[in-house]
């Protein structure tokens, strides 16, 4: 007898609805029903693919580590990878896809970085020049400009 038929037996021995399962599990409805017919390619991989077996089983009040072999053989059978081996895939493609966007924000964050000491290195500068009170542009300039529109008076 297939697997997810032994599940929908034992349930109905016990005079449990789906229903009932989906309030006690919150687990949604369509998955109890793709796991009492063995497609369990319907139902989400990985963890929660695990977590509604195991949430299913100790609703029913089943031996869970029992159960939980023969739900990995089944899936074997049917021809999918081993749960357990697609979480390690998953988690896998996960860190191989978020290496990547890091090094671009890298760049940003380096570029703001720098612009940051800039800024900084300008302010102290200007720190320094006002505190041994020196102007900051150099006094001839300013004299300069000032005498030549001294010298040539109003212009009108």
């Amino acid at each position: 007898m297939a697997f997810g038929e032994e599940l929908r037996r034992a349930r109905e021995q016990r005079g449990l609805t789906v229903e009932t399962i989906c309030d006690a599990t919150k687990v949604p409805a369509k998955h109890i029903r793709a796991l009492e017919a063995g497609a369990f390619e319907e139902l989400p991989g990985g963890v929660f693919r695990r977590g509604f077996v195991r949430s299913y089983l100790n609703v029913l009040g089943l031996e869970e580590g029992a159960w939980m072999k023969r739900f990995e053989e089944s899936c074997r059978e049917s021809g999918m990878r081993d749960p357990a081996d697609m979480e390690w895939v998953t988690f896998a493609e996960n860190v191989k896809s978020g290496r990547s966007a890091p090094r671009r924000r890298m760049g940003i964050w380096s570029l703001g970085v720098v612009i940051v000491l800039a800024a900084l290195s300008l302010a102290g500068w200007c720190g320094w020049r006002l505190a041994t009170h020196r102007r900051l542009l150099p006094s001839p300039m300013v004299w300069m400009v000032m005498k030549s529109w001294v010298d040539n008076g109003p212009s009108r």
